[in-house]
């Protein structure tokens, strides 16, 4: 195992056995000489600087995946090489910046469970603390040596988990998924990626020039050079899963249109709910500043639209901010009304001045602020379509907490396909601190009960 690498080994309930680390290189060489690949300004947004954590879960198997995944690797590192390289640092402006070097790799570890998946419920349970050793774990200066590292556990049914830890500033869910739906076409048996990967990221979503904010985004974030959206705090949080059914759905819907005459997403109705009830748990102060936090994909929306194959950071945050005490008592249709108002910011004209931000106010700390809760919806992303040639993976499971400038997110998730009986519904994936739990709960419970005021 390459020093630089930190992977936990075992829990108190299962052990993951790391049977070896070994650098997977391109196939054939990619370039002849050492360069630089310039970052766009999404890239290199502070809240983007960490490393995002999550596997897929595949119940059928060829006889060797580590050596299915190794070889589509191999092959998939020709077009995608910059995930070989190495992030670093501007001297200048401090920005990041991808240093490409000839006979770089990745790393992938080999691992195994003396288990099967259908005995762990195809890992379909996010609350179970040893699912953590499934996927590597770097320290922060490790994630960026390696902006990218995987790791294929191995499990005793022949099933296995192919897990990632993937620097954000080297790309987004879709623009990452690209690159793993690339590498399973070659695993499949095809001699070449279907899109074509495209870079030029800083001419495509760089500054204008001059650089113009027109779009107030100043409004929702904060300049704070010694500002840490996610420092640790000596709290614990911890991962609650809740069940949502399409009938709770369809009442709280239905609720919120006759008392507002509106009607709602699930990501506008729910992120409503779930976040006045963060606040309420978490007994955040009456006059603290609370933001509900989201991103949406800006590829189509952009004037001229990114090309085909970009697979950068193509998404962009926006906010709704509240005061804490009008959050938890305003009715609760009022706070989905502004998250669907908050869509209408997504804009060419929101991301130029978001960027233009970025340029003009990087040196002094660009940062979310504080009091931020992070929403994303995993039921439609196609994290599932990656398929290494038995079928697509079964379950698709995110363990990262740092999200948007906060690090308690919400996920939306689907169950796993493998799931015994028919499951209704999806899940809620939410990250809490300890000792807001409880109250949590509660409020689920109300939920459920159809209780919304």
């Amino acid at each position: 195992m390459p020093p630089d690498i930190t992977v936990a080994k075992s829990s108190s309930t299962m052990e993951v056995k790391i049977l070896e680390t070994t650098t997977v290189h391109p196939s054939t060489p990619p370039f002849n000489h050492d360069h630089v690949l310039a970052l766009s300004h999404l890239d290199n947004d502070r809240n983007l600087q960490v490393i995002f954590r999550y596997f897929r879960a595949y119940v059928s198997t060829t006889t060797d995946p580590f050596h299915t995944i190794t070889t589509a690797l191999s092959a998939a590192l020709v077009p995608y090489y910059p995930l070989a390289g190495t992030l670093r640092r501007r001297h200048v402006d401090d920005r990041l910046e991808l240093h490409c070097a000839v006979g770089a790799g990745v790393p992938v570890i080999r691992a195994s469970v003396d288990c099967s998946l259908e005995s762990v419920n195809y890992l379909d349970d996010p609350a179970q603390s040893w699912i953590e050793n499934l996927v590597p774990n770097p320290k922060p200066d490790e994630g960026l040596a390696h902006p990218m590292i995987l790791q294929a556990t191995v499990f005793a049914c022949g099933g296995y988990c192919l897990g990632a830890a993937v620097h954000h500033a080297m790309g987004d869910g879709l623009g990452v998924t690209q690159f793993f739906n690339g590498m399973a076409e070659l695993a499949r048996g095809a001699s070449r990626v279907s899109v074509e990967p495209v870079w030029d990221r800083a001419r495509l979503l760089g500054p204008r020039d001059p650089p113009q904010v027109k779009f107030p985004v100043h409004e929702f974030l904060k300049l704070d050079k010694g500002f840490s959206s996610y420092s640790s705090s000596n709290e614990a949080v911890v991962r609650e899963c809740f069940p949502v059914t399409e009938e709770q759905l369809d009442r709280f819907k239905g609720f919120l249109r006759e008392h507002s005459g509106s009607s709602f997403t699930t990501f506008e109705a729910l992120g409503a709910f779930i976040w006045r009830a963060r606040v309420r748990a978490s007994a955040t102060p009456g006059g603290d500043k609370v933001k509900f936090a989201y991103s949406v994909n800006i590829r189509k929306l952009v004037k001229p639209p990114l090309p085909d194959g970009y697979w950068g950071n193509g998404c962009v945050a926006l906010y709704v901010q509240l005061g804490a005490r009008n959050l938890v008592e305003q009715p609760i249709w009022e706070t989905a009304e502004l998250i669907k108002r908050s869509k209408r910011n997504a804009t060419d004209e929101y991301v130029r001045s978001f960027i233009d931000f970025q340029e003009l106010s990087y040196a002094a700390g660009i940062t979310a602020g504080g009091g931020v809760s992070g929403f994303t919806d995993w039921r439609h992303l196609g994290h599932s379509t990656v398929d290494f040639g038995s079928g697509g993976p079964v379950t698709v499971l995110p363990l990262s907490r740092n999200l948007l400038g906060g690090s308690e997110p919400s996920f939306f998730l689907p169950y796993s396909k493998a799931a015994v009986g028919k499951r209704d519904g999806f899940r809620v994936l939410v990250h809490l601190k300890e000792t807001a739990v409880p109250a949590f709960r509660a409020e689920m419970e109300k939920f459920c009960a159809q209780k919304f005021d």
